[in-house]
């Protein structure tokens, strides 16, 4: 009995490995399959992939060059022959049609513009006359007299004080002014040649 049933297990187990051998490679051919059925699958985009197309010479050359040769390109009928002066009675026919659809649309435009309200103009105030006081130095005139202004003004970069006169030629209508008089000036229209302000009033009678 003991070799019966060693021989009946000997032929269980080859049987149990004759099942197990074909289920453990049938996924090794299925994982050499896969990869054939992928690498079409794989290799599709790169065959489906767009040619680079060709630049366009039209693109480099300018609008009007380009338009030129689009329109020299299109099916075109010859014409019956026609004298100088049809073919100048045409294109003034033509010149008048196009000036007067950019009229319209001119006008179109002109029509929809609204005017905005802008910046309102400046407000222009009278320039106040310029007022000096100085002191008299002549007299010797009729009506007029010569006044110097000192000027005493702190130099910007070395702080000093500079001192400058100028002399400027009064009206004086009623000859009030006398030599060595502190007085004001206002600025007005030319008198004379060289008289360009008007006495105001004496501030201070010389001594």
């Amino acid at each position: 009995m003991s070799d019966e049933s060693t021989e009946k297990t000997d032929q269980q187990a080859e049987e149990q490995q004759a099942e197990e051998t074909p289920a453990t490679e049938a996924p090794a051919a299925e994982a050499e399959a896969a990869p054939e059925a992928e690498a079409p699958a794989e290799e599709a985009p790169a065959a489906a992939a767009p040619e680079p197309a060709e630049p366009d010479p039209l693109d480099d050359l300018p609008w009007k060059e380009r338009r030129r040769m689009l329109k020299s390109r299109e099916p075109h009928e010859a014409s019956p022959p026609r004298t100088a002066e049809e073919r100048a009675a045409d294109r003034a026919t033509l010149r008048k049609a196009k000036a007067e659809g950019r009229r319209k649309e001119r006008a179109a435009a002109k029509a929809e513009h609204k005017a905005g309200t802008g910046t309102p103009p400046a407000e222009r105030d009278s320039n106040a006359a310029k007022v000096r006081q100085g002191i008299v130095v002549s007299d010797k005139g009729d009506k007029s007299i010569t006044v110097r202004i000192d000027i005493a003004r702190r130099h910007p970069t070395y702080e000093k004080i500079v001192r400058r006169s100028r002399t400027l030629h009064a009206h004086d209508e009623r000859n009030e002014a006398g030599e060595g008089d502190v007085v004001r000036v206002v600025e007005t229209r030319p008198l004379s040649k060289t008289k360009r302000w008007r006495l105001v009033d004496v501030v201070e009678k010389a001594r």
